[in-house]
């Protein structure tokens, strides 16, 4: 085993500490010896990434970066899917800024596909930005690249368009068109060169988001269904399209089996909002749609420098002069219902006594026991709270106030997106606000233990403003 002296123990140290991590999915922060996170990462197995930066095989590709001549702890941040992982790991990078953490410092996100369906012949488009307010749009994904795979190997089913032309439905000069290669290889249905109907490329447009919603088997099923129907009619050209479509389909099923990770991530927004707010009223039973919605987290490391958040959304969108933070005062450590208890309270009492109106539904991020910590808050108020509701990660159940029974929706109800986009947004203000305090806490005990020099305020010397007379000499 490699030896470097001092360094060595300190590195064994660590490589201990990692082995008795969980195998499970979760973000590690790198610290030096002042505390200060140098370098944040996430894995699907917290044990085996964090142990592999401590092994001798690794030691010197780290010690060229220099990780490892300065991180002397780490923390770690569960997380219940290595997708979770990585969006949490995406906003810590961005608010704690790490000196060894080279990508997502900028202003870049991950990638998104959308669907652009103002479009008389949608496309599908790989972006970081998405701008068309009429795309539907999934994502993040993990990786751009493993992204525009995906998008290869489904149009190969599908055959919808990539290109950005300007196709109209009404423009008659498109049947001159010279179609690319990817007509020429069966890969596209060439809507640019009126090769397709628009009702039967929007057939495979809907059967396309259908099948990235989750709804495969079904789609497969219909596809085989119409595609006997169009044989009966003797439309062999129609069933021959859907019989080369139904074996792409199946071919990605198998080559998706192989590998470690599906394609497909969940939405991290409503890209329609008001579809959100309907859907939850459906789904939660309420009289009118939820206009107001208020959703909070409590935010800590190991129990130190706790914090709630309070995020605000308005028809669907966060709206931000809502947003509040609150410091944990309370004292007692880590304890994250007295912690919700202390945020609901401070929220609501002072929403009272200012005759404030109060939202039309109350999002608790946790499980059952955090829904009664904040019922519990309520008892002490004399307000009588809205609906109040919390969503537990591991299986994304809704706890609804008075049932006995947790609500659980498909992943893709629009409803269920709204709540986890609310509970997401909580969750990075939060961290936010955390990582604000610690780095004024390290601060003050670097000035303290004298580590660092506290700062200076020069006094401002105008033009107008008479100078100083100079100190009188010594003997």
């Amino acid at each position: 085993m490699l030896t470097w002296g001092r360094m060595s123990v300190r590195i064994e140290n660590l490589l201990a500490r990692a082995r008795e991590l969980p195998k499970t999915p979760g973000v590690y922060l790198m610290k030096d010896q002042r505390g200060r996170v140098i370098y944040i990462g996430k894995s699907a197995s917290l044990r085996d990434r964090v142990s592999s930066y401590f092994l001798p095989s690794t030691k010197l590709e780290f010690k060229k970066q220099g990780l490892l001549d300065e991180v002397v702890e780490f923390d770690i941040l569960h997380a219940d899917s290595e997708v979770e992982a990585l969006l949490i790991e995406n906003r810590l990078i961005k608010d704690v800024q790490p000196k060894f953490n080279a990508r997502l410092l900028d202003d870049k996100t991950f990638p998104y596909l959308m669907v652009t369906m103002g479009d008389d012949y949608p496309g599908v488009f790989v972006t970081r930005v998405p701008h068309d307010k009429n795309a539907k749009l999934f994502g993040p994904f993990t990786s751009v690249a493993q992204l525009r795979e995906a998008v290869t190997l489904m149009q190969r089913a599908f055959k919808y368009r990539t290109c950005h032309l300007e196709i109209l439905e009404s423009d008659e000069k498109k049947k001159f068109f010279r179609p690319c290669l990817l007509h020429a290889i069966n890969q596209c249905t060439a809507p640019c060169a009126d090769k397709i109907s628009r009702e039967a490329y929007r057939a495979d447009i809907n059967r396309f988001l259908r099948f990235v919603d989750g709804d495969q088997k079904q789609i497969l099923r219909e596809m085989q269904r119409d595609m006997s129907a169009a044989a009966e009619r003797l439309d062999f050209e129609t069933a021959a399209r859907l019989r080369d479509e139904i074996k792409a389909l199946q071919s990605l099923g198998k080559r998706a089996e192989k590998g470690d990770e599906h394609y497909w991530q969940p939405e991290a927004f409503v890209a329609d909002p008001q579809e959100g707010v309907e859907a939850l009223q459906k789904a939660l039973g309420l009289e009118a749609p939820p206009r107001v919605v208020e959703g909070f987290d409590i935010a800590h490391l190991q129990g130190s420098e706790m914090v709630g958040s309070l995020v605000c959304f308005i028809d669907g969108v966060p709206f931000k002069n809502g947003y509040k933070r609150f410091k944990i005062r309370h004292g007692q450590g880590n304890n994250d219902y007295l912690s919700l208890q202390e945020v609901v309270t401070r929220r609501y009492r002072e929403a009272s006594t200012g005759g404030e109106l109060f939202p039309e539904l109350i999002l608790i991020d946790g499980g059952l026991g955090q829904l009664n910590a904040a019922l519990d808050a309520f008892k002490l108020m004399e307000v009588r709270p809205p609906m109040v509701v919390s969503l537990a990660k591991q299986e994304e159940l809704i706890f609804v106030q008075g049932r006995g029974e947790p609500l659980k929706l498909p992943r893709n109800n629009t409803g269920l997106k709204l709540l986890q986009y609310v509970r997401d947004e909580a969750h990075r203000f939060a961290q936010h606000y955390h990582h604000i305090l610690r780095r004024k806490q390290q601060l003050a005990e670097d000035i303290a233990a004298g580590r660092r020099a506290p700062r200076r305020r020069l006094k401002q010397v105008r033009p107008s403003d008479p100078k100083p007379e100079p100190p009188p000499e010594s003997n």
